[in-house]
C-alpha cells in the first residue's frame, strides 16, 4: 500500500502483510525530512494524503492534485513587498545604518505611510511625535524599525476576511499580532538570541489560511459533517478533507517569499512541534499561538478543540501565572497597537 509523509507528502510503498502483522501503532521517521509517520497497524493506515490523490464524492479534488494545483496558482496572493526582503538583507549586516534602512522603507510610499503610523502608536512611547522614516529611525532605533516594516508589510496581507475559518476582517490580523508578541516574550525567556525571529514566525504562523479559506468555504458541508459530533479538531478536518492543512502551504508561501528556512520549519511544524526532533522555535511559536488562541483573540472556527502540546509546555517551564501574564501582555499589545 502507499503512504504519504504528512509532513514532505513523499510517498512510500509498505507491503501490507508487514502492517497485517502488526496491531499496534507504528510511528517512524520519514527517510526524506525525519518527520514522524504515523500507522495504525492495518492495512487501513493513516495516510488520508495518499488516498486523497483522486477526486472526493463532491468531484473536487484533494491530497496532492489539490496541493499541486494550490501552488501553482500562488501568484494569486500578494508577495511579501520587496522592501521586506531588501530591508531583511540589510539588517543582517553589521555595518548598515539607521539611514540605510530609512531609505529602503522609503521606496515604497504604502508601506512608508504604515510604518510612520505604527511608528506613533502609544506601544511605543512616542505618539505623535515621529514625523519622518529617517526620524522614526533614530528614535526607535534599527531593530525597532525593521519589526515595524515587517508589522506594515503584515498588516496588508492578515487583514481580510476569511470566511472558511469563520474569521472577520481583522481577525486574523490582531491573532497574528497576539501570537507574535507571545512569541517574543517566550523566545526572551528560553533564548533571547531567537526574539527577533520568534516575532516574524509568530507573526506569519497562519498566512497559510489566506490560501486555504476558500477552498475549505467550498467545501463547507464536508467540513460541517467532520466537526459535527464536536470531538475533531479543524485541524484535523484539514487533513482529511484536502490532505494537507494550513502550516504545510505556510511553508511554500514563506519559501517564495525568501523568508529564512529555520522560520520556515517553525511555521511549518507549528501545531505539532514535537514532529521536529528539536526546534525552540517551532516549540515557542505553537506555544504562543496556543496562548493567542486561550485569549479568544481571532479565534474562528480552528480555534475549536485546539489543544497545546504538553511537551512544549514543559519545554519552555511555563507556568499557569506565566501563561496568565502573556495573554495580558498580548491583549495590551493588541490594544496599543491597532490604535495607530
Amino acid at each position: 500500500m502507499k503512504v504519504a509523509c504528512p509532513h514532505c507528502h513523499k510517498v512510500y510503498d509498505i507491503a501490507e502483510e508487514r502492517l497485517q502483522q502488526q496491531c499496534i501503532p507504528i510511528v517512524f521517521p520519514c527517510p526524506a525530512c525525519k518527520g514522524k509517520i504515523e500507522l495504525d497497524g492495518h492495512v487501513s493506515a493513516k495516510a488520508p494524503e495518499a488516498a486523497g490523490d483522486q477526486p472526493s464524492t463532491t468531484g473536487l479534488p484533494s491530497g496532492e492534485v489539490l496541493k499541486k494545483s494550490i501552488l501553482k496558482n500562488l501568484q494569486e496572493l500578494p508577495p511579501m513587498p520587496q522592501v521586506a526582503q531588501k530591508a531583511r538583507q540589510l539588517t543582517s549586516d553589521e555595518k548598515s545604518s539607521f539611514t540605510d534602512l530609512a531609505k529602503i522603507i522609503e521606496t515604497d510610499q504604502a508601506i512608508a505611510a504604515r510604518v510612520l503610523k505604527l511608528s506613533n502608536s502609544p506601544y511605543y512611547g512616542v505618539a505623535g511625535f515621529v514625523t519622518s522614516i529617517q526620524h522614526a529611525s533614530v528614535v526607535l532605533g534599527i531593530k525597532t524599525l525593521n519589526e515595524l516594516l515587517t508589522l506594515a508589510c503584515a498588516s496588508s496581507l492578515l487583514g481580510s476576511q476569511l470566511k472558511g475559518y469563520g474569521l472577520d476582517s481583522g481577525d486574523l490580523w490582531k491573532h497574528s499580532l497576539a501570537a507574535a508578541a507571545c512569541a517574543r516574550s517566550l523566545a526572551k525567556k528560553k533564548n533571547p538570541g531567537l526574539a527577533d525571529d520568534a516575532f516574524s514566525a509568530g507573526l506569519i504562523h497562519d498566512c497559510g489560511k489566506l490560501i486555504l479559506a476558500p477552498y475549505i468555504e467550498e467545501r463547507k458541508t464536508q467540513f460541517d459533517d467532520f466537526m459535527k459530533d464536536g470531538q475533531q479538531s479543524f485541524l484535523a478536518a484539514e487533513k482529511s478533507i484536502l490532505g494537507f492543512d494550513h502550516a504545510q502551504i505556510a511553508a511554500a508561501v514563506c519559501e517564495k517569499w525568501q523568508i529564512p528556512k529555520k522560520l520556515i520549519l517553525a511555521i511549518q511544524y507549528h501545531h505539532k512541534p514535537s514532529g521536529l526532533q528539536y526546534n525552540e522555535l517551532a516549540h515557542i511559536v505553537h506555544t504562543a499561538d496556543a496562548i493567542a488562541l486561550m485569549s479568544g483573540i481571532g479565534t474562528g472556527v480552528d480555534g475549536m478543540m485546539y489543544q497545546i502540546d504538553k511537551k512544549a509546555m514543559e519545554f519552555l517551564e511555563l507556568s499557569t501565572d506565566m501563561i496568565s501574564m502573556l495573554m495580558a501582555e498580548a491583549t495590551e499589545y493588541i490594544e496599543k497597537t491597532i490604535t495607530a
